[in-house]
């Protein structure tokens, strides 16, 4: 299956559900205690993140996602702190304080990347939550493409079916992340995302594909949804849609830390993916390999969209390579976000040598990306006369991409790459040293004015394209 990022930045999600904070102590722990055969851990940080829904939520807007989050919770320290750390990310946050109640907060002791003990503090069921949230959701729903409902059984969403109906009722598609023994609350919802033990619960035991596929497809059909999926831990995830054939998605972690929220970020990139129009497939797959990264992470914690891309691209083997100029703006971009300088330059490399091979080994040495922008045949024509290029540009480019030190390739038709320039904006312009200095570099003027470097490298000797066609006329014209 062929892998496309949608346009998650034109996808706005509402997010209903349970919401908690998530709070971690965390330090080392060097001895036992005298008290008790306990370690004794000596704090040293402690870390206040949103949960539930509201890691839903934060997952959602780390996408670039428009994130809507609507919900209960207590009126105490913990609510101040979940408003401002949502707000903070960019979520728009309709919180209802229940007074007298407190808000859900789990406490996790860790030390060495190891979760010691968690400690809840909670009152459940949070009482009127479902009636707030029902009379709430039309103005809730007003501009959102999907509805999440995350349910971690805390009493929010104690009576999803009017929910479900309201949503889709506007053709709005309602995906929900289900707790308990009872899947017929949300009869009529879009899609499920139980894990294996979740689904058995219901379903009974499916020790094989086969009886998983056979249990699903008989639960879609009792309570009307229009997909499943399954996820299976190391057995990655299962697909399920009525009348098509179910897909398998292998695991995708290399190493697990934590799986604390990794179902918040499957059914986030899930709905967000969905929101942006992308095919229950393609938005599974993008799904498990979010899955696969953010169990590498310790703790509750999200994906950005530059994280899932590049991830995207190695899967797909196009994190490097010959790009078009809008893949190159989206590949920079997501360089950057990584605090990756970009380096920049450009030619005909008509014919490839030892002195390109050099200096573009010098060039990749100043920053982490090095873009090789490269004229096209016309320009070449232009630039050099009849005769050249030797090489069609895609040969030039296929020779470069393969180059150790290349990122990636772009073609421009222009004659000068000013255009590419204001484009791309590259930290560093580099130009070999037969140039007699950064004023004589094409577009040197563009570089420095927003705050760039222009780079003249050192040039070896003895070694240029044109010398080498001319020897080889030469050679031709003597018949050696």
């Amino acid at each position: 299956m062929k892998l496309e990022m949608p346009r998650f930045n034109r996808a706005r999600v509402l997010v209903l559900g349970d919401i908690m904070l998530d709070r971690y102590w965390e330090g080392p722990a060097a001895r036992i205690s005298p008290e008790a055969p306990v370690p004794v851990v000596r704090v040293e940080r402690i870390t206040d993140r949103p949960g539930g829904a509201g890691n839903v939520a934060l997952n959602i807007a780390a996408l670039g996602s428009g994130a809507r989050l609507g919900g209960c919770s207590g009126d105490d320290e913990m609510a101040d702190s979940l408003e401002a750390m949502l707000a903070g990310a960019g979520v728009d946050c309709v919180l209802t304080r229940l007074p007298g109640q407190a808000t859900t907060t789990k406490l996790r002791v860790i030390s060495r990347q190891q979760q010691l003990i968690r400690l809840d503090f909670e009152d459940t069921p949070v009482t009127g939550a479902g009636a707030i949230l029902s009379e709430r959701l039309p103005a809730l729903l007003e501009g959102c493409d999907a509805l999440v409902l995350s349910d971690y059984a805390k009493g929010a969403l104690a009576e999803p079916a009017a929910l479900i109906a309201h949503a889709r009722a506007r053709a709005i598609p309602v995906l929900v992340d289900p707790k308990g023994g009872d899947f017929s609350r949300y009869r009529g919802a879009t899609l499920l995302t139980p894990n294996l033990q979740e689904l058995e619960a219901v379903v009974g035991p499916c020790p094989t594909e086969a009886e998983l596929v056979s249990r699903g497809h008989q639960l879609m059909a009792d309570l009307g949804f229009d997909a499943l999926l399954v996820t299976r831990g190391e057995h990655g995830m299962t697909l399920l849609r009525p009348g098509r054939e179910e897909l398998h998605l292998p695991a995708r972690a290399r190493e697990v830390f934590d799986v604390t929220g990794a179902g918040d970020t499957v059914i986030a990139v899930l709905a967000a993916a969905v929101a942006a129009g992308a095919e229950l497939p393609q938005a599974a797959a993008l799904a498990n390999i979010a899955a696969g990264i953010v169990v590498g992470k310790l703790g509750t914690a999200s994906v950005s969209a530059p994280e899932l891309r590049r991830a995207v691209q190695r899967d797909q083997g196009s994190g490097r390579g010959a790009l078009s100029l809008e893949q190159l703006q989206v590949a920079v971009a997501d360089a950057r976000s990584q605090g990756e300088r970009v380096v920049f330059t450009n030619g005909c490399f008509d014919i490839i040598h030892a002195g390109h091979v050099a200096y573009l080994e010098q060039a990749r040495k100043l920053g982490e990306r090095l873009v090789v922008a490269v004229n096209s045949d016309d320009s070449v024509r232009r630039l050099k006369g009849r005769g050249r290029p030797i090489n069609p540009a895609d040969r030039r480019m296929a020779v470069l991409a393969g180059l150790e030190a290349v990122d990636w390739v772009v073609c421009f038709t222009e004659d000068t790459p000013r255009e590419l320039l204001q484009a791309l904006r590259p930290e560093i312009l580099v130009k070999g040293g037969d140039y007699a200095g950064k004023e004589s570099v094409v577009g040197w003027e563009i570089v420095e004015g927003y705050g760039g470097e222009v780079r003249v490298l050192d040039f070896v000797d003895d070694v240029s394209t044109s010398a080498i066609v001319d020897r080889i006329r030469r050679d031709g014209e003597t018949g050696e």
